[in-house]
């Protein structure tokens, strides 16, 4: 099993009203030029809410719900300092309860 660690916002607030999208794009471009492997995913509708023991935290998050999951505490740490109102957490997967740490419950359209 794997920890991951998660920031978890408003759709609205975290790809609408902060630059999260600068924020990536730097993050990406810093992992590459240290020839280091992605560790950060933004997963929209994040399916390890529908988890029994998310249930009080799924409530307290308005939806939809954005989360940037990665296995690098410490990037969790720094986003949850620069976004200020976000919720930050961990989990362990693949589990009986999430099988997948980054399935959307989103549709593409």
């Amino acid at each position: 099993m794997q920890t991951y660690y998660y920031v978890l916002a408003s759709l609205r607030f975290l790809l609408q009203e902060e630059p999260i999208q600068e924020v990536l794009k730097e993050r990406t471009r810093h992992y590459h030029e240290q020839e280091k492997q992605i560790d950060f995913w933004l997963v929209e509708q994040p399916a390890f809410l529908e988890a029994t023991e998310f249930a009080q935290l799924k409530a307290k998050c308005p939806q939809p719900a954005v989360a940037i999951i990665s296995t690098n505490p410490q990037f969790i740490t720094w986003l949850k300092l620069r976004l200020e109102y976000v919720i930050t957490g961990e989990f362990q997967a693949p589990s009986e309860t999430i099988p997948d740490a980054l399935r959307s419950l989103a549709t593409v359209s």
